[in-house]
């Protein structure tokens, strides 16, 4: 493999880990504020952002590769607001698109067509992603100054359950 297409996969794990703290900490301030539904959903977002970095992991090792693991950083956003929290999940996976985009860029440039394969799977996971956080934004726009429907999407969220993310996990 590519010192570079490691390096950057490498990375990958601790930004997919990342993530999961985030999201964490997000799902903490939703359970403090009463949210159950919310903070269940974040905490499931937590659950697959891992599940991420095993299956970048589980890709490194596959390719006889070892995995050289970092220290975490912890989550630096407080919030204020209901909204914040969703924006900054959305901001986020718009980071973390760009960093599959620029792995899958390195890889066509060395011509690493397994990465791109296996890439494939989180571009199209990060569509979904994205598409998801946007629409959290949406219906916190559209309903959450009603203390009804707020409960109600809350409620919604509260039925969500954690699913292993792709066979690849």
């Amino acid at each position: 493999m590519d010192a570079k297409i490691y390096d950057l996969i490498n990375d990958q794990i601790n930004k997919e880990l990342y993530s999961a703290y985030l999201y964490l900490s997000i799902a903490d301030y939703y359970a403090d504020a009463g949210l159950d539904g919310y903070a269940n959903f974040y905490q499931i977002q937590a659950q697959e952002e891992r599940d991420h970095a095993l299956i970048f992991r589980k890709y490194l090792l596959e390719n006889d590769e070892v995995p050289q693991l970092k220290a975490i950083d912890a989550p630096d956003k407080t919030f204020e607001g209901f909204m914040e929290p969703l924006q900054a999940a959305y901001e986020h996976e718009q980071y973390v698109t760009s960093l599959i985009d620029n792995i899958y860029k390195a890889a066509l440039e060395v011509n690493d067509y397994r990465a791109c394969q296996f890439l494939q799977w989180f571009i199209d996971e990060q569509m979904e992603e994205e598409d998801t956080a946007r629409d959290m934004i949406t219906k916190m726009e559209l309903f959450g100054d009603d203390r009804h429907s707020l409960y109600e999407l809350d409620a919604k969220l509260q039925g969500r359950t954690y699913q292993a993310p792709s066979k690849l996990a």
